[in-house]
């Protein structure tokens, strides 16, 4: 099982005859079988151009992408408040970290907030069917990946996605705050990508709120450790993350920090139009001189 969101099939090689899964989603289209290729999307744009191949290939694979964004967009235009979740796929249902997923969408659903994930089994089907308990919106954010796969059956809206990076700015694009409880590469991809957006300001800031001490607290020493002791970041590099235990303490951090953003938000806005209006009048008057 994959951490991005998708499992093998027995056998290890993830091409499998297509009776033991939902099959490989290319975009709209599925394929089982002798049909599924050997490599992704993203595989074949990043691949090195033999020649000027390139030249009649990437332009619509640009056209491609751009309907990627287009279709995402419109979909999740009018989701509303959301958050995000993370966590990895290859958590088991009877698992404490699935329980505490499950306790974070329902969470979320209750305060007002859509759930978005990866779409995926373990933590991300947790904080989807967890929603779903709560009353909320369910989303799921798949990926294309070159073995068999399935959005989990507690999402209400679900979105295939070729490219990595057209999934990647949907998640920023339509959540207010992003919970990662403990997971594997893929979650460590979504967590330093939200941080470096937030800390280059990207991004406008949102709440990052690691849940489980325990698999968290060694990732935040080392980085307040080696990392700022190097001086790779700064200090206030580290007030990005904060790491809580519970479900309901995820929840309140993403409630309280979103607040505390958008009145921070909100102030800058007046600040800057108090500083337009106070420049016009001293315009005006040096013209009245």
């Amino acid at each position: 099982m994959n951490d991005n969101g998708t499992s093998v099939p027995a056998g290890g090689n993830g091409r499998g005859n297509g009776s033991n899964g939902h099959g490989y989603r290319r975009g709209p289209v599925l394929l089982r079988r002798g049909q599924i290729p050997r490599s992704t999307s993203d595989q074949r744009l990043l691949a090195q151009g033999d020649g000027a191949d390139w030249l009649h290939m990437d332009p619509w694979r640009v056209m491609r992408i751009t309907s990627e964004f287009v279709e995402g967009f419109g979909a999740l235009a009018e989701v509303g408040p959301a958050v995000s979740v993370f966590g990895s796929a290859r958590t088991k249902p009877d698992a404490p970290d699935y329980a505490t997923g499950r306790a974070v969408g329902r969470g979320l659903a209750e305060a007002g907030y859509a759930v978005i994930t990866g779409g995926g089994p373990g933590i991300m089907e947790a904080a989807n069917r967890g929603a779903c308990e709560g009353g909320g919106l369910s989303v799921g954010l798949g990926i294309e990946l070159p073995f068999e796969q399935g959005m989990n059956d507690w999402v209400d809206l679900g979105i295939n996605f070729r490219y990595f990076f057209a999934r990647k700015t949907c998640f920023v694009k339509y959540s207010q705050g992003f919970i990662v409880l403990p997971g594997g590469f893929g979650t460590f991809d979504e967590l330093f990508e939200s941080l470096t957006l937030v800390q280059t300001h990207k991004v406008t800031g949102f709440p990052i709120v690691l849940v489980g001490r325990s698999y968290w607290q060694g990732l935040v020493d080392w980085l307040s450790g080696e990392v700022l002791g190097r001086g790779a970041i700064d200090a206030v590099d580290l007030e990005l993350l904060e790491i809580v235990e519970t479900a309901e303490e995820a929840v309140a951090r993403v409630q309280e920090r979103g607040e505390q953003l958008l009145a921070e938000e909100e102030a800058a806005v007046r600040a800057n139009a108090e500083a337009e209006k106070a420049a016009e009048r001293a315009s005006r008057a040096a013209r009245g001189r």
